[in-house]
């Protein structure tokens, strides 16, 4: 560009060079609270957008225009939009598209007082937008964009030379059916200092009422029924139609910001900036099915309209001879696109990709997430992305839950932790989403028999101590079990007992839930939390009581028929970003593994046998097997 436009550049670059921020430039109370939250919602800079100053954009372009790839202004239940900016005179790194939902950015109906917004790690005189991006990305994820290789003259001298050229940049969002209006809207400045150059209109869903992302899990330990839960704009009962005929109406509940947990002088993420209208939750159970079989169903309703028919699996009956289970912890979400969201799980998409391979061979009766499902932490919109994410698995296989600490905790709800991780969230949306065979609400534990073993699922972040319900519910739970008809007993939760993995381990913890599990002959313990894998001897008080010895093909093979104590092992090594072991490590530890990954089981009456498999080579990277000789 030769001589046009020169004070549009000199505004342009003043507020380049002058607008990006930094921490150190914050104040240090905004400093203090990112530092004191960023553990508990992943506080970045993307994280605290919508509480920034509304800075005024120099902005005399008159070629900038934003516009979307559509020919209409509807959108599907899921598609990737093209969003294109055009005529942008200098293209700048932190220039990015944020797609906002609802489609309202405005300030006219955010809080007024600073001591709102501490928890987002901002105090700003004059917040930028009252509802959260859903997501963004950055102008220069097109690799054309920043060398500005999609010119376009917007005026010729005289003697026929370009004097203006103008640049674009095409980014692809991946849209699901959130129900509430979108918009587009470019930014400059990035995430620190962002003003508005240009948006869209609104863009509505065809169908704000559609029923979305079935998932199911086991209603009982029979096999014979199964629960489905889906979402839907509409409250009205809908249906589930499955196997030759049968139907069930479902069952309608939903959660406000109200039921959200949050401090009495600053609002959590998801009493404010976070919420997002979860619609309606719908459920239902199907019955009369057979165990260990395959059948089909569709929801929804005629005047809504319905779901594609989908086939699915029923678990094995209680007490059956053979289950083969996928079992993980610390999942969460990761974009399908380019986007930059609060919380990204890196490593959930591959582990996804790779389950739902193994699980399409027919050879996966259920699967068992342990903790740490969506890391929502109080931006409500991300737990239908994970549902969204996870439907190829939880819609034709069992898909059984325990609550993590980034699904319940929060100061003053009565979590064992008092700690901000769940966002304020303490439980509700979890609980909704994810109904398991629990005896009521806020108290999720619960025991399940599939094939030949009998779970104890419980939840680390209630009261666990000597005196509790939880304790006395779980002596009583793993008292009860019949070893002839469920060999094998499997204990599980989300906090482990031990770790290699520094300042994950809550001494009274293991000092006062172990002697249950030593005491009830407790063949396996499977955690979460520490985003790694971890395999232990046969232990108990921090001891090996038994040691593995090699089978005929070099596998780890621990001797229940010779009960010690139970094995440990943490799986928590599934979508989260991968933890490091520390190099001083207990005789204890046999094995560690920092790679990303699921856990495949396979419990016949005589053996248990576990392999970690790597999400991305899809190789056994560690197997050992439990036997009863």
């Amino acid at each position: 560009m030769e001589q046009a436009f020169p004070c549009i550049f000199t505004l342009l670059f003043f507020f380049s060079t002058t607008c990006l921020s930094s921490p150190s430039r914050l104040h240090p109370s905004v400093v203090a609270s990112v530092f004191e939250h960023r553990n508990s919602t992943a506080i970045s800079d993307f994280r605290v957008i919508n509480r920034r100053t509304l800075l005024q954009c120099p902005d005399p372009n008159p070629f900038l225009q934003i516009n979307v790839s559509k020919n209409s202004s509807l959108v599907s239940n899921e598609e990737m939009v093209s969003v294109t900016v055009s005529g942008v005179l200098l293209p700048l790194p932190n220039d990015w598209i944020a797609m906002i939902s609802p489609s309202d950015s405005n300030t006219r109906d955010c809080p007024g007082s600073k001591s709102f917004y501490v928890q987002t790690g901002d105090i700003s005189d004059l917040p930028l937008l009252c509802h959260y991006p859903v997501k963004a990305i950055y102008a220069s994820s097109d690799p054309a964009y920043l060398s500005c290789q999609k010119k376009k003259c917007r005026k010729y001298n005289e003697n026929g030379r370009c004097e203006i050229r103008t640049c674009s940049a095409t980014v692809t969002f991946h849209v699901i059916n959130i129900r509430t209006d979108i918009e587009f809207v470019f930014f400059a400045g990035g995430f620190l200092t962002p003003c508005i150059l240009r948006r869209t209109l609104p863009f509505r869903f065809s169908n704000p009422n559609s029923p979305l992302h079935g998932h199911l899990s086991a209603f009982d330990s029979s096999g014979t029924s199964m629960r489905l839960t889906w979402i839907s704009g509409d409250s009205k009962p809908q249906r589930v139609n499955y196997g030759n005929g049968k139907s069930q109406i479902s069952q309608v509940t939903t959660f406000s910001q109200e039921d959200m947990c949050s401090s009495p002088f600053i609002p959590s993420p998801a009493k404010d900036f976070g919420w997002h209208d979860p619609g309606y939750i719908h459920t239902a159970v199907m019955t009369g099915l057979q165990p260990s079989s395959i059948s089909n169903y569709k929801y929804g309703s005629d005047a809504i309209g319905w779901s594609d028919e989908i086939g699915f699996h029923t678990p094995p009956a209680g007490g059956s001879d053979e289950l083969k289970f996928l079992v993980f912890g610390d999942m969460g979400k990761a974009p399908f696109d380019a986007s930059i969201e609060h919380y990204i799980q890196p490593g959930s998409v591959s582990v996804v990709k790779a389950m739902e391979e193994e699980m399409n061979n027919g050879s996966i009766n259920s699967i068992f997430h342990i903790g740490d499902i969506s890391y929502a932490t109080g931006f409500l919109v991300e737990w239908e992305f994970f549902l969204n994410l996870i439907s190829p698995l939880a819609s034709k296989v069992s898909y059984m839950t325990a609550i993590g600490n980034h699904e319940r905790d929060y100061a003053g709800s009565g979590d064992r932790y008092l700690n901000a991780d769940s966002g304020g969230e303490c439980g509700v949306p979890y609980e909704t989403y994810f109904p398991m065979p629990t005896a009521e609400k806020d108290k999720p534990w619960y025991a399940i028999e599939q094939g030949p073993v009998h779970f104890t699922v419980i939840s680390t972040e209630h009261d666990w101590t000597q005196n509790s319900e939880q304790y006395q519910w779980m002596m009583t739970d793993m008292a009860s079990v019949d070893r002839t008809k469920t060999p094998w007993l499997i204990f599980t939760g989300h906090r482990p007992m031990y770790s290699s993995t520094l300042g994950n381990v809550d001494d009274s913890f293991r000092n006062g839930v172990e002697p249950v599990l030593l005491a009830n002959k407790v063949d396996l313990v499977l955690f979460g939390h520490v985003h790694n894998y971890e395999r232990t001897c046969s232990i108990s008080n921090s001891q090996c009581l038994a040691m593995p010895e090699k089978d005929e093909n070099g596998v780890d093979t621990y001797d229940n028929g010779n009960y010690k104590a139970p094995v440990h092992a943490i799986v928590g090594m599934a979508g989260f970003s991968i933890q490091k072991f520390s190099p001083f490590v207990a005789g204890w530890s046999l094995i560690r593994i920092s790679e990303y990954g699921y856990v495949r089981a396979h419990a016949t009456r005589n053996e248990l046998k576990l392999e970690f498999v790597n999400s991305t080579s899809r190789s056994v990277i560690d197997g050992f097997r439990i036997t009863k000789s």
